[in-house]
């Protein structure tokens, strides 16, 4: 069920959903049901399950040479928005972020989330890596949100990067973006922020407490 129609049905009526981070590489889940369990007396319509970036180690190597190392502390997300489905019964929401991702990696994901019958998607630049001041992004990547909340609307329209493809299935996800309230760090000015938020989110929108908007 797509999260514009849990807010549709609502009807008015307040709705508490969360937000949770994966366990840290070689842990396993049930940290996260321990986390989840107590929280289902609320009847949160969905569960939001976060994305976080590759990040860089340097091993030194012969001669004072540096090899850089991408690692990933925080793998899984995919993993635990199929297991939250499966023994929650309630929508969860995957976090898709352009840090870390080609274009290519990022049609494999969704088609992924297809397959799994996960509706909804939370579209974000993302954070700059720790040894980066500014985002860059990925060879092959996207640099704003908008033009992944594009490519996932391409999607929606049965548009594949292969072009060769016939026949396609068009995915059907809702979108979600992030909004601030406060102005994006990065931001020059609130107008402008709000000038560069309605790209991401061309129709209308209700805020709510979170700071994803679908």
């Amino acid at each position: 069920m797509k999260v514009t129609d849990h807010q549709n049905s609502a009807k008015g009526r307040t709705q508490f959903t969360f937000e949770i981070l994966p366990p840290l590489k070689g842990q396993n889940i049930q940290s996260i049901f321990d986390a989840i369990d107590p929280l289902m007396e609320f009847k949160p319509p969905f569960i939001d399950v976060t994305y976080h970036r590759e990040e860089y180690t340097y091993v030194e190597r012969e001669k004072g040479l540096l090899e850089k190392r991408v690692i990933r502390k925080r793998p899984g997300t995919v993993g635990i928005c199929a297991a939250i489905q499966n023994r929650y019964k309630v929508d969860a929401i995957p976090h898709i972020i352009c840090g870390g991702f080609s274009q290519e990696d990022t049609e494999n994901f969704l088609i992924d989330l297809h397959f799994l019958g996960i509706d909804n998607v939370v579209a974000l630049r993302g954070d700059a890596v720790k040894s980066e001041t500014y985002f860059k992004p990925s060879k092959g990547g996207h640099t704003y949100a908008k033009d992944l909340v594009a490519q996932i609307k391409n999607l929606n329209r049965g548009q594949y990067m292969d072009e060769e493809i016939l026949n396609s299935t068009p995915t059907d996800f809702c979108v979600g973006v992030a909004g601030y309230p406060e102005k994006h760090a990065e931001a020059p000015s609130l107008d402008r922020d709000i000038h560069f938020f309605k790209r991401k989110n061309n129709r209308r929108f209700r805020l709510h407490h979170h700071t994803d908007v679908f």
